[in-house]
């Protein structure tokens, strides 16, 4: 079956407002007429790995058959390895990726997570994943705690403070005594994570770290900067509590470092990873490792259906899965968001991902991406 066409283009979710604005998604249709839909990091709105898709992918890909998936993305990988093995172009080959498994789910008659071997379980927990509470008062994240925990039902909440990352140990005292009043209102058994959003110098996370470990937190997340994997190690392997980090790592090799420094619960994202087939290099290289794998994803249509695909197949899979904030914005064009009820996700059971979308909606949000 011979790739006809390659589309990359953005689509204005929810109200159009706030970083979320703007995602980047690809398609690639057949000669006759099917098609897959995959999705790129939305960092800026996804731009860069949708000029990269236009430019440099799209004009390879026509022609060539939907079948020989591995062998063009690699190929396409070593062709715009000048580009940079890292960010940009590996979110470009994770949204082909994505749309690829999605035509072929399609072609085959099959949800991707029987392509990938089958699901372990087709109802997945979630975890509310609350940022912005650097910039909030005590009283103020716990109102926002209790509002999400009470609508989302979630087996699990994370706080994030996405902070201003040009500096660090911003105010330790505060971030301590959040962290308190989340424990205190939600209870001694509540699982929660604490996401430092690399705020950190090595002093300040092991200050903190060793107050979450006595608050009974389960896991503290990029503690200090994301590209300092040494001192990343460091933390993790100093503290008793769980250090976790890995969305901001792209490639297999920078995954397998982070874990040889001695982090042992890894979040690779399927939008910037290698998207599904990536993922599950990452799933593998954590099970030889005996890490926990718990991607990071915050995109709530087509990536979010795509990593729920792969986690049904996890056998050891120990943690929720990511719900993050402003999630209800899929709802304006895509039919199956995927919110959860009750507490949990459902795995789509009609062929490729299972996406449905409003397609005038679509098309009338639509933002091409043109070279």
């Amino acid at each position: 079956m011979k790739i006809k066409s390659v589309e990359a283009f953005q689509v204005a979710l929810g109200t159009g407002d706030d970083w979320t604005a703007r995602s980047a998604f690809v398609r690639i249709e057949t000669e006759d007429g099917q098609f897959g839909l995959g999705e790129a990091s939305p960092m800026q709105g996804g731009v860069a790995s949708l000029v990269i898709i236009a430019k440099d992918m799209a004009p390879y890909l026509v022609g060539k058959d939907v079948l020989d998936h591995a062998i063009l993305l690699d190929t396409l990988f070593h062709r715009c390895i000048k580009l940079g093995p890292e960010g940009a172009t590996t979110a470009a080959l994770a949204a082909l990726d994505i749309a690829l498994w999605d035509l072929k789910g399609k072609l085959l008659g099959q949800p991707v997570y029987k392509l990938l071997g089958g699901a372990w379980r087709t109802s997945l927990t979630c975890y509310s994943s609350v940022g912005g509470n650097a910039a909030r008062t005590v009283d103020e994240v716990l109102r926002v705690v209790e509002r999400r925990v009470e609508k989302e039902k979630p087996a699990a909440v994370k706080i994030r403070w996405d902070g201003d990352r040009t500096k660090q140990d911003v105010d330790i005292p505060g971030d301590i005594a959040k962290a308190k009043a989340v424990r205190k209102l939600l209870g001694d058994d509540f699982v929660l994570g604490f996401d430092a959003n690399n705020g950190y110098s090595v002093g300040g996370a092991m200050r903190v770290g060793r107050v979450l470990e006595d608050l009974g937190y389960t896991w503290f997340e990029e503690p200090v900067q994301h590209y300092n994997v040494r001192a990343m190690g460091e933390v993790a392997q100093r503290l008793d509590i769980t250090v976790s980090a890995g969305e901001q790592t792209y490639t297999l090799q920078a995954l397998r470092e982070l874990i040889d420094a001695g982090v042992r619960m890894v979040q690779p994202d399927i939008v910037k990873m290698g998207g599904i087939t990536g993922m599950m290099k990452c799933a593998a290289i954590a099970h030889a490792h005996g890490v926990e794998l718990v991607p990071h994803q915050t995109q709530p249509t087509v990536a979010h259906l795509a990593n729920i695909h792969v986690l049904g197949t996890i056998m050891h899979l120990a943690k929720p899965v990511e719900l993050a904030d402003n999630w209800e914005r899929g709802a304006s064009v895509f039919v199956n968001p995927s919110e959860p009820h009750n507490g949990l996700f459902e795995l789509p059971t009609a062929p490729g991902l299972g996406v449905q979308f409003d397609e005038k909606e679509m098309e009338r949000r639509k933002i091409a991406i043109k070279f």
